[in-house]
């Protein structure tokens, strides 16, 4: 038996447990409201997993460990300032957000609560957020897709195409069938498996003799979290990735979702001692893999956790370790149609086409809209070398710059408008695309940062200009009563 077939094996049978979820949450889906958000009542354990896993992707297991292993300890600082991020996430908006989309008429995406929040009667607010989401998420979507593929690719040695429409046809599958039940459990066990792996291979590893061998030619810039090469700029960019979390649709939908705000600490304690664990894994894993590489270097550094996984353990355990991998790319995807599939039900075929529609129409239409969504996705990703691969660095800077701002102020300034929130979304945008086309200087400033803060500046500029109705501050008025 070769080392491909046990992995093939343990990789089969992790994903028919994922149908199995999918199928599960079928019988417990009975409305709109549970496919798009579980009917509001998923336990802090599965909000919690659900939140890192959609969160991180499999750029906690190929690329902080791929820097790491090149970089040394100097790459953390991107992980300090998505701690940072997601912890005042948890703080500041969890609770204020699950108390105000449920009291603004039971505002299910981001979209529907903005319109609700700022009384847009025009529907102009929803449809800017609408289509910002549908654009960023389709192509992020699809660069996920590319991932998973180039992972069979490499694993099994499959045809690229194949390997897409495989990963894709196993994601699309789930999450059509279950929705926000079966994308939060299979979170959930992704989660927890992702944890697993990235803490069972650098402590296997590092009692290794070939590791022991290479420890005093280990540089000791590689353990540091400064060097030489550390600038101010180099530094605030990335810090700067925390400030993303608050402007995440798919991480933001978790806080909703949540059955009580009660158990929203609970969640907070679990969620980010998750994060702080495989943090710490997967800069362990980097500086694992550069003690045990020392005299023969990987081609890839990306694949460091493949090749200590396979190294370290028989290829039975090997396998369900890279599924982590495989984990880490699906729960990222699986939400993000998740919140294309919402927006496409209630902020355009119930505000624009059906407002009367039946619930079981509803989640048809946010089935058909997933798939359309996921083909569109596949199909740009047919092309592993796609320059759709270039927007996934700065998606998470577009959603971070657009709604970061937007949620925030919402959340937590009566006076904000309804204009005010259109000018902040498009500031933020705007900017952030603009901004990633300029290299230089100043320019070479993550684009999250500038963006984040004009468009803060344009949402208060345009909200003292245009004043927010007594109707905006008298909704405002009723929230703060409930906190």
């Amino acid at each position: 038996m070769t080392i491909e077939t046990p992995i093939l094996i343990t990789f089969v049978g992790y994903l028919l447990l994922m149908m199995g979820i999918g199928l599960w949450a079928y019988r417990a889906t009975d409305t709109v409201d549970d496919y798009i958000l579980g009917g509001r009542k998923m336990g802090p354990a599965v909000t919690a997993l659900s939140v890192g896993a959609s969160d991180m992707s499999g750029w906690l297991l190929l690329g902080l460990p791929g820097a790491v292993y090149l970089g040394g300890l100097g790459e953390a600082w991107i992980g300090i300032g998505l701690v940072l991020g997601a912890w005042l996430n948890w703080l500041l908006i969890a609770k204020r957000l699950r108390i105000y989309t449920e009291l603004a008429d039971n505002a299910m995406t981001l979209p529907d609560f903005f319109e609700k929040r700022f009384a847009d009667t025009k529907g102009l607010l929803r449809l800017v957020s609408a289509v910002t989401i549908l654009i960023f998420f389709t192509f992020y979507a699809s660069s996920g897709m590319v991932g998973g593929a180039i992972l069979f690719e490499k694993v099994f040695g499959l045809d690229y195409r194949l390997a897409l429409v495989v990963g894709s046809a196993i994601i699309v599958s789930y999450t059509f069938i279950g929705g926000f039940f079966a994308v939060c459990w299979t979170d959930f066990f992704q989660g927890c498996l992702m944890l697993i792996a990235l803490l069972l291979v650098p402590v296997t590893i590092f009692g290794h003799p070939d590791t022991h061998a290479s420890i005093d030619s280990l540089e000791p810039a590689m353990l540091s979290l400064l060097s030489d090469k550390t600038t101010t700029i180099g530094l605030l960019s990335l810090l700067a990735w925390g400030l993303g979390y608050f402007g995440q649709p798919h991480i933001l939908s978790r806080f909703m979702a949540i059955g009580s705000v009660d158990a929203l600490p609970l969640s907070r304690r679990i969620a980010m001692s998750w994060m702080w664990l495989s943090l710490a894994g997967a800069l362990a894993t980097g500086i694992a893999g550069s003690l045990y590489y020392a005299t023969e270097p990987l081609t890839n550094p990306e694949t460091v956790f493949i090749h200590l996984a396979q190294a370290a353990f028989n290829p039975w355990i090997a396998g369900l370790l890279i599924a982590a991998i495989l984990s880490a790319i699906m729960s990222t995807i699986d939400s993000q149609l998740l919140v294309c599939s919402s927006v496409i039900t209630e902020d355009f075929y119930l505000k624009w086409i059906r407002p009367k529609a039946s619930s079981k129409e509803l989640m048809l239409v946010g089935r058909i809209g997933l798939l359309t969504i996921a083909l569109i996705a596949g199909v740009i990703a047919l092309n592993p070398d796609s320059s759709v691969l270039g927007l996934v660095s700065y998606a998470w800077a577009g959603f971070g710059a657009a709604f970061g701002p937007v949620v925030i102020l919402s959340l937590f300034w009566p006076a904000y408008s309804r204009n005010g929130a259109i000018a902040t979304i498009l500031v933020g945008a705007i900017t952030v695309v603009m901004w990633k086309q300029l290299s230089g200087g100043i320019f070479d400033l993550y684009e999250i940062l500038p963006g984040f803060l004009l468009a803060t500046l344009a949402g208060i500029v345009f909200s003292h200009i245009s004043p927010a109705s007594a109707e905006i501050r008298s909704g405002f008025a009723r929230f703060k009563a409930r906190l």
